[in-house]
């Protein structure tokens, strides 16, 4: 991580760089005609299906919002355009917008293809902040057409907010003395942070707005939410101690679960039940997060110790169990050297938040995915609440109970605990 000198002595000034309707603001930037018109990215236009990944501002304006199926944008909008998603434009476009950025200070991280975090602490005079977000926004649209909102504020989760507080083209200051002011009336979901689950869980124990959480019962919060429970109360209250760090966006981001058989295996009916039961502890983990995974990896470690890895990376970001399993039986298929199988492990990983995880290709099949998406969440909540056992498909079962057991106590194990165990116990038996 790189060391920031800057918040030694003085306050940090942290700009959080949005960008306006990303996806279609690089159409626009493309193709001038497009510029000021009611514009959706979608899939499969001519069919009218598919959903709404993101619209521009005029189309907003008319009741054209994310993620709305075509059809429904088309009926409140008969005058919208559409375009299919072209994301090597985009990620073209995003690594400009990026570069222009580090011209300003090598204290920028990218969060997601079309935001990012800046640490200009040491890189402006004081008093200079605004005027220096002001320039960054005019490079970003008289160079690449590409218009954006920026937060200034002395942290980053106060940047975060006030970019989202003027939109689009706007430059909004956000200071801790405000917080009270400007933060505190507003309902928790307006909070960078809480999604729906988190607001209904704080609206239990009669906390609705910003404010009411900044003044919570710490203890309340933590038995009922955990450490983020606090971490949330301190972002209330305008506290945020996260430096900007440049590493973060190559940091190895995954969810994994691996088990050791009870012994060696070559039958690929067993190695089906144990990928489905990993990929649904995995799933499951997932959802408690709300992430997505954009890359799958298998690991099979064989009866002579030695373990190999293969990832795919998938063509749509994916979260449900049934997905997860798909990719790794895959991998076994193709990469398994038929020798007999001591340990299996599968791992989610290029994770993303949820409200990033758009469908890259299959727009079209949104319903459907919500569906699936719906009912995983319901088992999901049943196992959770009765055990790994209950629900499980026929391949999922097992003939000896006492390996279901062995899989529910290992539930949560990673592969580097696995190494470390085996490791561990490998060197007592040489002593």
């Amino acid at each position: 991580m790189v060391e920031q000198r800057s918040s030694r002595k003085k306050g940090r000034i942290i700009l959080h760089v949005d960008m306006n309707s990303f996806y279609a603001s690089v159409e626009a930037a493309w193709d001038p005609s497009l510029r000021g018109k009611p514009l959706a990215i979608a899939g499969n236009p001519e069919e009218r299906r598919g959903i709404v990944v993101t619209a521009s501002y005029e189309a907003r304006a008319r009741g054209v919002k994310p993620p709305m199926p075509l059809w429904e944008a088309k009926k409140k909008c008969p005058d919208l355009l559409v375009r299919k998603p072209d994301f090597d434009k985009y990620r073209q476009a995003s690594a400009s917008m990026f570069q222009l950025l580090y011209e300003f200070t090598p204290l920028v991280e990218p969060v997601s293809i079309d935001e990012g975090y800046m640490d200009i602490t040491d890189s402006v005079r004081p008093g200079q902040a605004v005027e220096t977000a002001g320039h960054i926004q005019k490079r970003l649209m008289n160079e690449l057409g590409l218009p954006s909102s920026i937060g200034v504020a002395p942290n980053k989760f106060l940047a975060k907010m006030a970019s989202d507080m003027k939109k689009p083209m706007g430059i909004t200051v956000l200071r801790k003395r405000q917080v009270k002011e400007i933060l505190w009336p507003l309902e928790t979901i307006e909070m960078h942070g809480v999604g729906e689950k988190t607001r209904e869980k704080l609206k239990k124990f009669g906390i609705f707005t910003i404010g009411e959480l900044a003044s919570a019962d710490r203890d309340k919060l933590k038995q009922h939410l955990g450490v983020s429970g606090l971490k949330l109360r301190e972002r209330a209250n305008g506290l945020d101690q996260r430096p900007v760090d440049p590493e973060a966006v190559s940091e190895f981001k995954s969810i994994g679960n691996s088990t050791t058989m009870p012994k060696d295996i070559t039958d690929r009916t067993m190695v089906r039940k144990v990928l489905m039961n990993l990929s649904d502890s995995v799933a499951r983990r997932m959802r408690k997060k709300e992430v997505y995974a954009g890359n799958i990896q298998l690991t099979i470690r064989y009866h002579d110790r030695k373990t190999v890895t293969r990832s795919r990376k998938l063509q749509n970001p994916v979260s449900t169990h049934a997905d997860l399993f798909e990719a790794s039986w895959r991998l076994f298929d193709e990469y398994w050297n038929r020798e007999p199988v001591r340990l299996l492990g599968v791992t989610a990983m290029d994770l993303v938040e949820k409200g990033q995880a758009y469908k890259q290709l299959d727009l079209f099949s949104y319903e459907k995915d919500q569906k699936e998406n719906d009912l995983a969440s319901a088992v999901h909540t049943i196992r959770d609440k009765y055990g790994e056992s209950v629900l499980l498909k026929g391949a999922q079962l097992s003939r000896d109970r006492s390996d279901q057991l062995r899989d529910r106590k290992r539930r949560g194990t990673s592969l580097e605990k696995d190494f470390l165990r085996e490791n561990l116990f490998n060197q007592k038996e040489e002593e």
